[in-house]
């Protein structure tokens, strides 16, 4: 995979109120989009294509029912 780098001319320095906009901004998109907006932001953070996420390590996990109920 390629290595990625910060491209620090996309960014600007703010003021702490011009930063708590954003919120405002992504409370006024919809539950999908803000979905997709996790997945990408998952995907750049751990490294793997956004359309192809990692498998779960189901071996990890154990179900069990409770079959005492009271």
């Amino acid at each position: 995979m390629e290595e990625y780098k910060l491209d620090r001319t996309a960014f600007k320095a703010q003021t702490v109120d011009e930063a708590s906009n954003h919120s405002a901004y992504y409370k006024k998109l919809s539950w999908q989009e803000r979905l997709k907006i996790a997945a990408y932001l998952n995907s750049i953070a751990f490294n793997y294509p956004l359309n192809n996420p990692p498998k779960m390590d189901k071996t990890k996990f154990k179900a069990s029912s409770s079959k005492t109920r009271e």
